[in-house]
């Protein structure tokens, strides 16, 4: 019997300024860039950074260092409301 794929309620929306409230990013503010609600996830904009090494792919291109947005689990950031802080 298959089983039916219900989606999950997120408390953010992309756009909303929010802050960190735990982990190596904490008390940390960005805006929300992408939400990923099957994982009950979220991206914000410039935290939570890894860097990402790329080879050259052909003759004349040089390598890269990339710093990529990785994802939060939503129950670790909040809201945040600048008249409120």
């Amino acid at each position: 019997m298959k089983t039916k794929k219900t989606s999950r309620k997120t408390h953010v929306k992309r756009g909303d300024t929010v802050q960190i409230i735990s982990g190596r990013e904490k008390r940390k503010i960005g805006i929300i860039t992408k939400v990923i609600p099957k994982h009950n996830k979220v991206i914000v904009e410039n935290l939570n950074t890894a860097t990402k090494h790329l080879k050259p792919q052909k003759d004349n291109n040089s390598g890269k260092i990339l710093q990529i947005e990785q994802p939060i689990n939503s129950s670790n950031v909040m809201l945040y409301n600048k008249n409120n802080s």
